[in-house]
């Protein structure tokens, strides 16, 4: 019997390109309405193209991926999504970029104890490559701000005369969306730079643009 290819892409933003992966699917032979794709993070498993596939498949059929972190953000739900797909419905799982992850070979205990090793370490691995990557990107925010890098919107000069505006309205002699319209911001930002003016020593000398 012809064995029943499907294969699931992630990205994991839609600004992200799927082709790498939709490009290993087809050498595999998957075919191209068999291939189900999500653009979107992989925080959790609420994917609705995620969850098509998994209706999809049946006892024996074969899911294709490209690397073993499409079925998890973790360590944990690699390793369940992995339990659900093989034990409860039945099917195989190839991971494209790690030929020993083929639980089409070795059926026999000892095929599937490598298997289950195999997966093991790669879902640690996946897991710590993802946090490893996490901490650098934030301990290069920190080094940043510390050689003086600004994050967020360019910085705008408040007039000298805010002072008089914050008391006028502290006085309730001007409305805050007057205050709006005199300086052109939006309300939330010229009700947070009133307060924050008030209860500071000298008052804040810059608002976000």
């Amino acid at each position: 019997m012809k064995e029943m290819r499907i294969g699931y892409v992630r990205v994991s933003s839609r600004e992200q390109n799927e082709d790498r992966q939709l490009i290993a699917m087809r050498e595999a032979g998957v075919p191209s309405k068999k291939i189900y794709i999500d653009k979107q993070s992989g925080k959790d498993f609420d994917r609705p193209q995620y969850k098509r596939m998994l209706r999809a498949l049946k006892k024996d059929a074969v899911l294709y991926i490209k690397s073993i972190d499409r079925l998890g953000r973790n360590y944990e739900e690699i390793i369940e999504q992995w339990r659900t797909i093989t034990k409860e419905i039945g099917a195989d799982i190839v991971v494209l970029d790690m030929p020993l992850l083929d639980t089409r070979r070795g059926k026999d205990l000892m095929g599937t104890f490598v298997s289950d090793i195999v997966l093991q370490v790669l879902s640690f691995v996946a897991e710590n490559e993802r946090n490893a990557i996490r901490e650098r990107q934030a301990e290069g925010i920190v080094a940043a701000k510390e050689r003086g890098v600004q994050f967020g919107r360019p910085r705008t000069q408040l007039p000298e005369n805010f002072a008089v505006v914050v008391r006028k309205w502290q006085k309730r002699e001007i409305t805050l969306t007057q205050v709006c319209r005199l300086y052109n911001l939006p309300r939330s930002t010229a009700y947070d730079q009133l307060v924050h003016y008030l209860y500071t020593e000298d008052g804040p000398n810059w608002i976000r643009g």
